[in-house]
């Protein structure tokens, strides 16, 4: 799906942060300053969604997670319904530190909930008393606000996508230090060197967030159909077994008859 500048435009992309809070670094992709304000080039944004979206949809397709991590009010929601209409996983509330570096106790952290959740069908979480029941349902639903968006995520996650990277810098380390390919919206108080695939982008309206993942999600949804194609081609009359048809019949009276063949030679022989 191209992606049209007009459309990124109507939705507030363009607008940047005041210039006195600028990123010089951020200097290539922005396009003039008004009334104090950076505005950034869209048509260099409409071209970073499509090369993000192209690496991004690849990643999709060969069957990796993609972890979208946004903390900020007006990201949160928009980035759990996107995410979860793909089936990623998405981290909306406060970063688990240690989330990817440590990634083996935040599993455990998981299956507790599984196990919480095995005791309440066997009927061993009625056995408990009413004070260890309580605890047990408040610390199952701090863990399924932190961690319930990541349940299905068995492994370290192919790539991120990020929201304001500035915010969510520890979630940047993190990934860094594991060399996970890091995407993100950009905005122009930040650091765009920290990340892989930049889309300068506003990060703070949530019209921008919206546009921008909607592209974003669009491109991956297209590598999981992909994907889900090439599971579903039939196999070829190569592979396929062989029938009984197919296979060549063995003659049972073969021996016989040569047996027979002979004798006929050396009668003849004989006479």
């Amino acid at each position: 799906m191209a992606v049209e500048v007009k459309e990124l435009l109507e939705a507030g992309v363009h607008f940047g942060h005041l210039t006195r809070k600028w990123d010089p670094n951020m200097a290539p992709y922005v396009y003039m300053e008004r009334n104090g304000i950076h505005i950034i080039n869209l048509y260099k944004t409409a071209a970073k969604i499509e090369e993000a979206g192209e690496a991004l949809s690849k990643i999709a397709a060969s069957g990796r997670k993609i972890l979208f991590v946004a903390t900020k009010k007006q990201a949160k929601d928009i980035v759990a319904e996107k995410a979860a209409s793909i089936n990623m996983p998405y981290i909306t509330e406060r970063w688990p530190g240690g989330m990817l570096t440590n990634f083996i106790t935040i599993r455990k952290a998981v299956k507790k909930m599984a196990t919480i959740d095995r005791m309440k069908k066997d009927g061993t979480f009625n056995s408990l008393s009413k004070k260890e029941r309580l605890q047990v349902d408040r610390q199952r639903a701090k863990l399924e606000k932190n961690l319930g968006s990541i349940t299905d995520m068995t492994r370290l996650p192919a790539a991120l996508f990020i929201v304001d990277i500035k915010r969510e810098h520890i979630a940047i380390a993190e990934a860094q230090k594991l060399n996970i390919p890091i995407f993100a919206m950009v905005d122009t108080n930040s650091d765009p060197r920290q990340v892989d695939y930049v889309i300068p982008a506003n990060d703070d309206a949530s019209k921008s967030i919206d546009k921008v993942l909607s592209h974003v999600t669009a491109a991956i949804s297209g590598g999981l159909a992909e994907r889900k194609a090439e599971k579903d081609v039939p196999k070829t009359d190569e592979d396929a077994p062989k029938t009984e048809k197919d296979t060549p019949k063995v003659d049972k009276d073969a021996p016989k008859a040569t047996k027979e063949a002979k004798k006929e030679v050396v009668k003849d022989e004989e006479e």
